[in-house]
Parts: C-alpha cells; structure tokens; sequence
C-alpha cells in the first residue's frame, strides 16, 4: 500500500486490509457535498457509509488518507477497480451543501500537490482522461462509468477551475525541473574582504600563467627549440606560482588553481 507522505494517515478499517489491490492508473476528484473537515469525512466512511474514498480534503487545506492508493477505494463505481486490475485513486474535497462553491485556494493547492504525488509515485500520465478507461485525471461527471446513476459532481465552478487552474499545474509543476541549489563555496575556500581586493591581481597573474602554459606546450610540439628554452618558461611559471603563494590564499585555493594549471596545460598540449 502507497501513503501520501504529506496527507494525514487515518486508516479505515477493514476496509484497508480486506480490499482487494489495484494499480492506480487515474485519478479523480469529488465534492462530498458538505463542509466537512477532513475527520468528519473519515468518521462518516467509518460509522455511516459502506463507501469510502481513498482521500479526504476540508476546506482549510486539512488532507487525510483513508486507504492506500493501491487499494480499491469504492467511490468511482466502475472505476474502482476493472478486470485488469487497474482502478481510480478517489478525493472528496468539502464544499458547501449545494455543491456550487469553487475549492479554496488552501484546497486548490493540495489536489495539486496531491496531483503530482501521485504521478510521481505511480506514473499517471499528466493527461485528462479521454475515455472512462483511459489512464489520467479528471473528475466525478466527466464520464458517465465513474457514477452509477449520474451526477453533476463535483460541480460547475470546480470542474471549470480544475480544467483552468487544478490540471494545468499539476502538469506544471510535474513536469518543470527544480532549480539547481546555488553553489556554496566551502568554508576553507571563501575569501576575506582583503583577499577579495586582490582578485584582478590574481585573475592577471593566472592569465599570465596560463600564457607562458601555451608557450610551453608549443615549444614541446616545436623540435627547433632547445632544452634551454623549455627550462626558462618553466622557471617562469614556477615564478609566477610562488608570486601567487604571497596573496593571502589558503592551501584549499591554491590546490584549486594548480588543479587549473593541470588542466589547461593538459589541454593546450592536446590541441
């Protein structure tokens, strides 16, 4: 059984354990027609009715799980769960007693949330679903299976903000790429104030550094250079080097730039 990590876990039983498996290949959204929280939801799936949905959600944004959405939950008639074993992950969300209010902004963001959960966590695809068997969302009317004597649920002004708002970022949010967490530099590698106004001075000494790296790898490549020649620019870049040693860096920094040295002497060698 799969349990929302983020909904508050009250476990119907013997529901939870006597139901058979189903893989969950959609999911769909109800009003219950009540401004419940979402305990009073479980307490009536619990002490009052032989139906029940796999979530619950008040209007404060209050999400309760009743039953793992590898569960049948018996909300959805015959998209609880079809002969091949897939079946409907099912919410009802708190409204007002004709069904006719829009979900809060507080409700709004769970069904997203729980949207992309739920995709994440069993693949469904960011579709809404085109047929009553076909895989993805959608909500309690849009086919006429899901309901065994047709309803208007979960109501105008929410089907018309699921299709406008709810979906749109449940794909939205599933499908952009989390920003990359900024770089920190390590403690040892940060910089003083006064080191910091040394840079330029550094950035020029590394340049010059990495010239004579050029001039080096070229003399390598060149035979008509002599053994004399190679030796001076070696000199001069251990020069330059040691002239880096007197700024203020710390070993970390320094070891970062003989790193550098490495690679762009590498490289130059290798063009």
């Amino acid at each position: 059984m799969a349990w929302c990590p983020f909904a508050t876990k009250m476990e119907l039983q013997p529901e939870s354990d006597s139901q058979p498996a189903i893989r969950p290949t959609q999911f769909l959204v109800h009003s219950i027609v009540a401004p419940w929280t979402a305990k009073r939801l479980y307490e009536f799936w619990r002490d009052s009715s032989a139906l029940e949905s796999h979530f619950g959600l008040g209007y404060e944004g209050d999400l309760a799980q009743y039953i793992g959405t590898e569960t049948r939950a018996d909300a959805n008639a015959a998209a609880n769960r079809r002969p091949d074993g897939t079946g409907a992950v099912s919410i009802e969300t708190a409204s007002n007693t004709k069904a006719s209010d829009p979900w809060t902004d507080a409700q709004v963001e769970q069904l997203v949330r729980l949207g992309v959960w739920l995709h994440q966590r069993h693949d469904i695809p960011l579709r809404i679903c085109r047929t009553a068997d076909d895989p993805g969302y959608g909500y309690h009317r849009l086919h006429k299976a899901w309901s065994t004597s047709g309803t208007a649920c979960p109501g105008d002004a929410r089907v018309a903000q699921f299709r406008e708002d709810v979906f749109p970022e449940i794909m939205r949010r599933a499908t952009s790429k989390p920003a990359p967490p900024p770089v920190q530099e390590a403690p040892d590698m940060a910089l003083t104030k006064e080191q910091d106004e040394k840079l330029t001075y550094i950035h020029w000494k590394v340049q010059r550094l990495y010239d004579n790296l050029g001039l080096l790898a070229w003399r390598f490549k060149n035979p008509a250079f002599d053994d004399r020649d190679m030796h001076q620019v070696v000199r001069d870049i251990d020069t330059r080097v040691k002239a880096l040693e007197t700024t203020g860096l710390t070993d970390p920094q320094m070891d970062r730039i003989a790193e550098l040295v490495a690679d762009k002497l590498a490289a130059r060698l290798a063009e």
